[in-house]
């Protein structure tokens, strides 16, 4: 299983973004490398806004719309140079831009400077994000300057209103098509894989990181392109920190271990949480806990559906929790009273559910108008409950401590 580029799918991204935009243009970055250390960089990974736009995986690109022009989609990429390519790899070009990625028209990324005045004129209104990046604002400052300068002489519009691309494009993002949802299911697949892979590996003596290398080697031996989000693997109480990425510890008997980890596929990614016992049984107070969070994600599953609210969800997970916390004797008292005061926070303290698709907490709004929004169609989100107590807190039996 691996994955092709796309660019029908890119293409009708492009088609709605640009019927999104009226008669206003777009002017889009890619993102920047990182050095990790010396002159080493970070394994390089595309803006996602530029991804869905185009599917240019490459650095150094610009993707600027123009509605209702000659040439609407333009591209500014890397030019192709024998020299670097043997150092850095093949490179696409203007003509690739135009040949493979549906660009009307391409340029090297070094006229960006010279060609963008003019590109911009005739708009009153450019969607671009300000105070990203400041090498980029002071370039597009230069930009609109030397068009105004322009202006003066042929009459022209020069953008003078700006707005965030992402009140458009990531309304788009928020409902994906079949064919998205499509790959995201590929994502899930390869990343169930790896999970039982995991856990087929899983007993006392092993470490974390070989959980994590089984999980990551799954994903890149199925066609994915690694994880989407750093793969988490907690022992015991390792487990209870939400964001543990040290994985550095030995699996004890007796205890659970914890993975959230998921496969990015075709540059979407799962997103795929699962607690089991380092000695392959639960003990009966393990099994209590699991059962309550079974539970919860099994009610707040049945309620993602249309029409009900994306808050919803969260409510009636936050509910199965706090009454299994009262059952188990983690909480004390009315089962209303203690949500409404945050008590259930202290074992149950992140939200149940995020937006998933090319960034594993995707993009799109939670709230409009002062109310949760309501769930669509092609809206793909996690139902992640859990529940987190500590090895030191001694208000709990201390059978639940650690899990």
């Amino acid at each position: 299983m691996s994955y092709a580029h796309k660019p029908q799918l890119h293409a009708a991204h492009r088609a709605n973004f640009l019927s999104s935009l009226g008669k206003d243009a777009a002017l889009f970055f890619g993102a920047a490398h990182h050095l990790r250390n010396g002159d080493a960089e970070f394994t390089y990974r595309q803006s996602s806004d530029v991804l869905y736009l185009s599917g240019w995986e490459d650095p150094e690109v610009v993707l600027l719309f123009r509605p209702e022009s000659d040439h609407p989609f333009v591209m500014f990429v890397q030019p192709r140079d024998p020299a670097r390519e043997t150092w850095t790899g093949r490179r696409k070009g203007p003509e690739g831009a135009m040949t493979e990625y549906g660009a009307d028209m391409a340029w090297p990324i070094a006229e960006l400077e010279h060609r963008l005045p003019s590109l911009l004129q005739g708009y009153r209104v450019l969607h671009y994000r300000f105070a990203e990046n400041a090498e980029h604002d002071r370039l597009l400052s230069r930009c609109i300057a030397r068009a105004r300068r322009q202006a003066r002489v042929n009459g022209l519009d020069v953008p003078d209103t700006f707005v965030d691309p992402s009140r458009n494009l990531h309304a788009l993002r928020l409902i994906k098509s079949q064919e998205e949802i499509d790959i995201l299911r590929i994502a899930s697949k390869i990343t169930g894989e790896a999970h039982k892979a995991a856990m087929s590996q899983t007993a006392p003596g092993v470490y974390e990181y070989e959980l994590e290398a089984i999980i990551n080697g799954t994903f890149r031996r199925r066609g994915g392109s690694g994880p989407g989000y750093t793969t988490i693997v907690g022992g015991g109480d390792n487990a209870t920190i939400l964001h543990y990425i040290k994985n550095k510890s030995p699996l004890n008997s007796n205890e659970l271990v914890c993975v959230d980890a998921g496969c990015e596929y075709g540059w979407y990614t799962a997103d795929v949480t699962r607690t089991w016992p380092v000695n392959g049984t639960f003990n009966p107070h393990q099994r209590a806990l699991y059962e309550v969070v079974l539970l919860a994600l099994t009610e707040a599953t049945r309620v993602a559906t249309v029409g009900n609210t994306f808050e919803h969800i969260h409510d009636v997970a936050t509910k199965v929790l706090t009454e299994g916390m009262v059952e188990l004797g983690l909480l004390k008292g009315d089962v209303d009273i203690l949500i409404e005061t945050g008590a259930h926070k202290k074992y149950y303290m992140h939200r149940t559910s995020h937006w998933l698709g090319l960034d594993v907490h995707d993009v799109g709004r939670y709230v409009e108008a002062g109310a949760s929004v309501n769930l669509l169609p092609g809206m793909v989100l996690t139902i992640e409950p859990g529940l987190y107590i500590s090895a030191d807190d001694e208000s709990v039996p201390e059978h639940y401590r650690g899990i």
